[in-house]
């Protein structure tokens, strides 16, 4: 599914079940700018797939930039940034987006992400 005014651009692949909100951004490329002496629209551009894995979602007005892989069943919270990879059943949320809730499959639970640490509630 893919939400009135997103734009997908370059190599995206989206899994099966995955979905855009409105006016989402999902971008497989950069503009080169490695030569600093021309206009970055006439150089070679930077091509690095962007993957949104199976069952995961991404919230209205996000953008999701080149290169990323938005894992299985994760939720990317509306406005958010997303600049690098977002492991499997996570919540991601802001500007750069950050990882703030994950799954535990051991107890059923959603737990929350404070400094790269699960901790339970």
């Amino acid at each position: 599914r893919v939400g009135i005014g997103s734009v997908i651009i370059g190599p995206v692949k989206m899994g099966s079940g995955s979905g855009l909100g409105q006016h989402v951004f999902v971008s497989g490329f950069n503009h080169g700018y490695a030569d600093a002496s021309k206009n970055s629209s006439d150089q070679a551009l930077d091509i690095r797939p962007t993957i949104i894995e199976e069952e995961a979602h991404i919230g209205a007005n996000s953008v999701v930039l080149a290169g990323v892989t938005i894992g299985k069943r994760c939720q990317i919270g509306a406005g958010s940034v997303v600049t690098k990879d977002i492991p499997p059943f996570s919540i991601a949320v802001g500007n750069p987006a950050k990882v703030i809730k994950q799954f535990n499959h051991s107890s059923g639970e959603w737990e929350k992400v404070v400094s790269n640490k699960i901790i339970t509630v």
